[in-house]
This record gives structure tokens, sequence and C-alpha cells, in this order.
């Protein structure tokens, strides 16, 4: 088995894990669009290039970080499981707590829906960009870049810097759908990738995940939308929190349902923002 990755520390730790859960593969080191640019503005420039690999045959599966991945993906290829769920929550480093920063702290994220939350919660922050993998950025609030800092703590716990974190902000952000979870991807007509991701797959993380991802699809958001989304298991089916806010912190909308169906509900949270004013807090973002 061929697993196809982007050659950052995070994300070949990611790989080099699910190669162990395989009982052992080849990992396919990608450089995508998203690794040569300081900036962002489409999700498709960090999987690219590595579905292009998957559809070219160069690889058989890919790993990858969910929440960095498309609503839709390239012709011909599927998501076809995902390993256990780590933590799923945004990190405030440099602090015990958000009501720890003092008046007019300077918190650095690159987030979008970081910063809506942020700012929703404390006006008074100021917000500045920070950008990089996870090193670069820690490396920037120990220069005094920012005076906290806010991460996604899987990345942190799959490199070993869970010690970087002061709190955990389960309560106070929603995080991005997907977060904490690895997406397997691969051909659609590959039977035997389809039977090892399947083989490794936990179906309370795959569940959420689709219900993550419908609601981000029904929504229309993209990798520069304040959107969260958060599903987790509750009784029989799941419960979904969900979250859409200005970036100034302005105006946001909340919301959480309880379903059994995970595309079904993640349709449904999406429908009922839209008809609370989603839309324009979306468009105002774009």
């Amino acid at each position: 088995m061929r697993i196809a990755t982007r050659g950052s520390a995070l994300a070949l730790a990611q790989a080099r894990w699910v190669a162990a859960l395989l009982g052992g593969a080849e990992i396919v080191e990608v450089v995508t669009s998203g690794d040569r640019r300081r900036a962002v503005a489409d999700k498709r420039e960090w999987v690219a290039e590595i579905e292009a690999a998957l559809a070219e045959g160069r690889a058989d599966l890919a790993v990858h970080s969910a929440k960095d991945v498309p609503a839709e993906l390239a012709d011909g290829l599927a998501v076809v499981g995902a390993p256990a769920r780590a933590a799923p929550w945004d990190a405030l480093c440099g602090a015990p707590s958000l009501d720890a920063l003092p008046p007019g702290a300077r918190v650095g994220t690159a987030s979008l829906r970081r910063t809506a939350a942020l700012k929703a919660l404390r006006p008074d922050l100021e917000v500045v960009a920070v950008r990089g993998n996870v090193d670069t950025r820690l490396r920037r609030l120990a220069e005094g870049a920012c005076d906290a800092l806010v991460l996604a703590l899987a990345g942190l716990q799959r490199l070993g810097r869970a010690d970087a974190a002061g709190c955990v902000l389960a309560e106070e952000v929603v995080p991005a759908a997907g977060q904490g979870t690895l997406l397997l991807e691969a051909r659609a007509d590959d039977a035997a990738a389809r039977a090892a991701a399947a083989a490794i797959t936990d179906p309370d993380a795959l569940r959420a995940l689709r219900c993550e991802r419908a609601l981000v699809r029904a929504l229309g958001a993209g990798c520069r939308t304040p959107v969260g989304a958060h599903a987790e298991p509750a009784g029989h089916g799941l419960r979904l929190r969900a979250f859409v806010g200005r970036a100034d912190g302005s105006a946001w909308l909340r919301d959480e349902l309880a379903g059994d169906d995970p595309e079904a509900l993640g349709e449904a949270v999406a429908r009922r923002l839209l008809a609370a004013g989603a839309r324009e807090l979306l468009e105002a973002a774009a």
C-alpha cells in the first residue's frame, strides 16, 4: 500500500501512524500548491496534487487532515475511511485561559473561524495573523509576535507538543469540521484500498466526519469562511454543534441539533442556520 501525504512534520507523523495501523506501507511525499504559498485561499491547494497522485496510480491511499479537505472531491475519488478521532478542540497557547489575557492582548491565528469566535467572546482582543507549521507558530509566540496563540490540540498532541497548550477551548470555540480526524481518500473503484481503509476505520469518527462535511457542503463554506462544526455520539445517533460568524465578532449564529442520519443532520442544521441569516454572514466574510 502506497500512502500519499504532504511532507510537513505533522502530515508525515499522521501518515506514518496510518501506515503502522495498516501493518506497514510506503510513504509517498507530495508537494502541494498550498505548501508553496504563504497564504492559502482555497482548500483544494492542500489536496489537488495528492488527488492527482491517486488518480494517476502513483499512490493507493491518501491521508489528509480532514479539516483541510474540500467538501467536494475530485472526480473518481472517494472518502473511504477515518481512524479513531483525536481531540477535536482548539488549544490556547501562552495563557491559562482566555479570561487571563489582559485587555487588548494579541492572539495569533490565521483562521477566520477562530478569529470570529475569539472576537465574539472578547471584542477587545487584537487578532494577528500567524502562519506556518506548528513549530513555526510556537516559535513566533516565543519571540513575542503575539501574547497567545490558538492551535489545534490534535496537531500539538501528534507532534509531542501538548505541553504547549495552556488550556483547551472545548466550550468556547466550535472546532473546524473534521478537526482531529484523519480522512482517508482513494480511487472509488479501488477495492483493495477501500478494504484496507475499512479495516482501520472507527465508525463513530466516520459518522461524525460525514455529518460535519454535510453541513459545510450545504452551507457552501470553504477555506476562507468562519464556520465551525462538531458532531459527537449521542444515544444511537449524533449531536451536532455549529457556528457561523463575522470575522470581527459583531454577529454570529450557533445551533445544536441531534439526529440519527449523519448527512441529514448536517443538512438540517445548515438549513436552520441559513434561515437565521448565515448566508449574509458568509457573504460578508468572502
